[in-house]
């Protein structure tokens, strides 16, 4: 038994009707754009953390020196 009920030569059957139906080159084509959606939103979400990290600090400063001004 292979994933669910599902054999390998059942997997294999699959595989082999839509290599038929899309052709080598269109899958090859529709693989790599989802290789560059999945790099780009590891990027932005890289990126967002990043950002993220640097505003923290930034915030804790403006509250010290509201803090500072309250006890004058």
């Amino acid at each position: 038994m292979g994933f669910g009920g599902i054999s390998i030569w059942s997997l294999l059957l699959i595989l082999a009707i839509v290599i038929l139906l899309f052709g080598t080159k269109k899958l090859r084509n529709v693989g790599g754009d989802l290789g560059g959606a999945i790099r780009s939103f590891k990027k932005s979400v890289k990126e967002e953390e990043v950002a993220k990290d640097e505003a923290e600090p930034e915030s804790q400063i403006i509250e010290g020196k509201v803090k500072e001004e309250d006890k004058v």
